[in-house]
């Protein structure tokens, strides 16, 4: 098969051999033979150095910037290759290992990488092209790192060439859990996506809404901007201002930017919160600006430098303000603290790192804690070749365990235990002595299934390569004058919630929330937000929840709408409050004085009665129509008065119903009869032959009523089937609910009215037409006055009636059906009354007799006179018989008659002296 070589030559600028690569050997840091090869990336040298100028040759330079913390996690390693091999776990396997410094820097990465995809055993490290790389079997059979998600997304392309397992115990960017992109890299630790998703939620749940970030301008920094963006926005947090500053600390532009991000963080006076995404080397350079600049602040660490001692333990850091960070859970690490008190007694031939702090503890031992930490950090692998001859070694065992972060020494732990256990999988089948015994995409798949306990918890990897621990949020405490890291609570990223451990702990979490992060005042219970045109939605104006809205919360988008139409809220409510139910009541002033007018129209419908009863055969009472006329008309008369009960108090089903069709239908009765009344009277006191049949057919009393009042109890039918009155809730007056009774039909109530004023008219006609009967026994024209006083009523009412609303429309109508019942009752039955008690000697049958003779002498005598004007106008020959006739002679048929007195002419006859009185019984009989 064909193939293509690389060759891999490494140099450096200086003379020292301890530092230089002259062959491929000599680019390894550390390394260990075994059975088995692990590759290591660590980056723990800050920085490589470059030339003031662009390189013009492919030369790898050194490094500078030595990294204390990322050199512990490559203890980390061997000393979980040594527990391994000195274990049970791989039974006569061996495994090596091989570390690599990336100098936190892809390109180097990417040169260590193309090492491990050499083909074993190639004494030229001969890396080959080939089709499939089913049966290639590279130097290494998986990779730990690397330190940064930046050089393991590089990385882990290439290694994915060769599906060789990659398990970085750091790089938590998201996009790293992306299988399609990056099949075989897994971590020990949890997503960002996950710490991204607490930092907003402790954001939020601390009252801060307006906050700053600053991020490196790498992958990792972007990536992480870009889901802590979306978390943000999700928790309604918003990003006042977002500061990227290089990757790399040999950018020229680095400090610039530094004193830009201060300046920015400065400035913002309300921005109180800054989360920080960066490496520990680019926080120590922010944070000694900082404090030069006296910030004081909230800052939200990532998990990169949340524990890092080295920036806890700068001069002044107390005066930075409060450091909260979070951190992957650590564990037991006391093992590994008993490996590094043996550390000075290991060979450093095959460790550089070793070698190299070993120098830096004899360059810088005369200085105190953190002058030495900065001396360690800020020696040059160039400047150790100058003076590494010059100085005796000396040995501090407090630095190395000062400088632990347990969990990334755990994960790192964890991960090299992880490629183990896998091994372990494929070992079971295969002699693994033998380097052939399978291939890096084999330990892969077993990998993906690798279960194992630690510290008493079950151990595996999700479908997306990671290891979801829970998370540590830290606290940065000042203890008797130092900064002290403590474990406030703890995040748990299936639950999303925080726990903590006792109730100090979590005051010490409410005491977060004294501190105010927001672009605007917290809208107060009551008030609502109003955005501004800022674009940040964080940014807006508390105004008032209108009328009929509230708020119950702090920071409301909007304000709740009362719920349905029986609640309200004044302007600035915090809650809604019940509409006060209005009708008309039984207590209210206005209701107690119609029911007294309605009480007292009942006492005098009955003291009428008991009158008429006691004066049952007197002609008052018999010209009335009789006892049962009388008391059927008084009944109807009760039965309205009574009707008006049901106007008053809450309305309900039964009173809708029933009011309006018990007023209708008795006054429909009443009307009925005092229409027969009315037609009786006119019968009986007519003289004219023609409406006198009329009124003879028309006089059907029973019939009559009945037919009258059944059309009535028919409209009322059909309206309460058809269109049923119901209750009704008015909201048209603000904070109160009416209750009414709506009357269902518009029409239906129309036509009930309408069918009893026509009654009512037809009745008044007939009255008008008697209203000339003899002025004792006058009833007539009583009853014309009665109509009169119905209709004007009912009139004025329709208006009012239209233009009335709220508790007080039900006495509108009790008033029309007051007055014109009181109206009608009056006209009918007081004169009546006041000749029964007041006119006794005029209430007997004698003194009818005599009214009625001469009532019915004028009548006749007025006939006689119509009729004799009527023939001398239709016969014009004899107008001249009128000269003849005197005073004392009366013209009946073209002849002269001597009229003596006593005598009176009807219909054209000459009446005897006594026919008056006959008359007179008779009308008095018929009536």
């Amino acid at each position: 098969m064909a193939f293509v070589s690389f060759w891999i030559s490494c140099f450096v600028i200086g003379t020292d051999v301890a530092f230089s690569c002259q062959n491929t050997d000599d680019f390894v840091d550390a390394s260990s033979p075994g059975d088995i090869v692990i590759g290591g990336l660590f980056a723990v040298h800050s920085e490589m150095l470059h030339p003031e100028e662009y390189p013009i040759k492919p030369i790898i330079q050194n490094c500078a910037g030595f990294e204390v913390q990322i050199f512990l996690q490559t203890l980390a390693m061997i000393h979980a290759i040594e527990m391994i091999n000195n274990s049970t776990l791989l039974p006569g396997v061996t495994l090596g290992y091989e570390i690599y410094d990336t100098c936190a820097e892809v390109t180097k990465a990417m040169a260590s990488a193309l090492r491990f995809l050499a083909k074993f055993n190639s004494s030229e490290d001969v890396v080959e092209f080939k089709c499939n790389y089913s049966d290639y079997v590279p130097r290494i059979k998986a990779v730990t790192g690397a330190s940064y998600s930046e050089v393991s997304m590089a990385v882990s392309r290439l290694l994915a060439l060769q599906l060789i397992p990659q398990v970085s115990p750091a790089s938590s960017a998201e996009i790293l859990s992306d299988k399609i992109r990056f099949p075989s890299f897994f971590r020990t630790i949890p997503s960002d996506f996950h710490q991204t998703r607490a930092m907003a939620h402790l954001i939020c749940e601390s009252g801060w809404n307006w906050i700053g970030v600053i991020a490196t301008d790498d992958d990792n920094g972007r990536f992480a901007l870009e889901s802590f963006g979306v978390q943000a926005m999700a928790n309604n947090v918003c990003i006042a201002f977002k500061e990227m500053l290089p990757a790399y600390l040999s950018d020229t532009t680095f400090h610039t930017k530094v004193d830009h991000a201060v300046e920015k963080i400065v400035k913002e006076t309300r921005v109180n919160v800054i989360v920080v995404f960066m490496r520990q080397f680019h926080v120590l350079k922010l944070f000694k600006k900082a404090i030069e600049r006296n910030v004081n602040k909230i800052w939200i660490a990532s998990d990169n430098w949340s524990a890092a001692v080295k920036i806890s333990t700068i001069p002044n850091i107390t005066q930075l303000g409060t450091v909260v960070g979070f951190g992957f859970k650590s564990g037991d690490i006391s093992k590994f603290q008993d490996f590094l008190k043996n550390l000075h007694e290991k060979p450093t031939d095959n460790n550089k790192f070793l070698r190299e702090y070993i120098t830096l503890l004899s360059l810088c031992a005369h200085l105190e804690y953190h002058d030495f930490q900065t001396c360690i950090a800020n020696q040059s692998q160039d400047d150790l070749m100058q003076n590494v001859e010059n100085k005796h070694q000396i040995w501090r065992d407090d630095f190395l365990n000062a400088n632990i972060e347990p969990a990334f020494i755990r994960s790192t732990i964890l991960a090299v235990y992880a490629i183990a256990h896998a091994i372990e999988g494929q070992c079971k089948r295969r002699n693994c002595k033998d380097p052939y015994a399978f291939t890096p995409w084999e330990l892969l798949e077993e990998l993906k299934k690798v279960t194992f306990t630690d510290d008493g918890k079950e151990i595996m990897f999700d479908s997306n390569g990671d290891m979801n621990t829970s998370y540590e949020v830290l606290l940065w405490k000042e203890i008797d004058g130092h900064m002290e890291i403590t474990t406030m609570a703890e995040y748990d990223p299936e639950k999303g919630g925080f726990i903590f451990e006792d109730e100090e702990k979590k005051r010490e979490f409410l005491d977060l929330k004294k501190v105010q992060s927001t672009c605007s005042q917290h809208c107060k219970p009551g008030q609502m937000k109003k955005v501004t045109e800022s674009p940040h939605t964080c940014c807006y104006e508390c105004v008032y929840c209108p009328e009929n809205h509230y708020s119950n919360q702090t920071d409301m988008d909007y304000c709740y709408r009362c719920n349905n139409k029986t609640y309200w809220a004044p302007i600035n409510s915090t809650t809604c409050y019940r509409k006060t139910i209005y009708f008309l009541s039984w207590t209210d002033w206005f209701a107690i004085f119609l029911l007294i007018l309605s009480a007292f129209g009942v006492v005098l419908v009955l003291s009428i009665s008991v009158i008429f009863t006691k004066n049952l055969n007197t002609p008052v009472v018999k010209a009335s129509g009789g006892l049962t006329v009388c008391y059927i008309i008084l009944f109807s008369h009760l039965l309205i008065f009574l009707s008006t009960l049901f106007f008053i108090d809450e309305p309900t089903e039964f009173k809708c119903k029933t009011r309006q069709a018990l007023f209708g239908i008795s006054f429909t009765l009443c009307i009925s009869c005092i229409l027969i009344k009315s037609l009786k009277i006119l019968l009986a006191f007519s003289f004219d032959p023609k409406l006198q049949n009329f009124l003879k057919c028309m006089y059907k009393p029973i019939p009559t009523v009945v037919t009258c009042t059944g059309i009535q109890v028919v409209i009322c039918t059909f309206w309460l089937i058809f269109k049923t009155p119901f209750v009704k809730q008015n909201f048209s007056i603000p904070r109160v609910i009416i209750l009414e009774c709506n009357e269902g039909s518009v029409v239906a109530f129309g036509i009930m009215l309408g069918y009893i004023a026509a009654l009512a008219f037809v009745c008044f006609i007939f009255a008008f037409k008697g209203r000339k009967l003899p002025e004792n026994y006058n009833e007539a024209k009583f009853i014309t006055f009665g109509m009169l006083i119905y209709f004007i009523a009912w009139i004025v009412f329709i208006p009012v009636y239209a233009t009335t609303f709220g508790k007080y429309l039900p006495a509108v109508e009790i008033i029309v059906v007051l007055i014109s019942n009181y109206g009608i009752l009056c006209c009918t039955f007081f004169p009546k009354c006041y000749i029964i008690i007041c006119k006794q000697e005029t209430n007997t049958k004698s003194a009818f007799l005599k009214m009625i003779y001469t009532y019915s002498s004028k009548s006749a005598g007025s006939i006689s006179v119509s009729q004799i004007s009527l023939s001398s106008k239709s016969s014009g020959s004899q107008a001249t018989t009128s000269d003849s006739c005197k005073s004392e002679k009366k013209s009946v048929n073209g002849n002269c008659h001597f009229q003596v007195p006593g005598q009176r002419l009807i219909k054209g006859k000459v009446l005897p002296k006594n026919s008056a009185r006959t008359m007179s019984r008779k009308r008095l009989s018929s009536i």
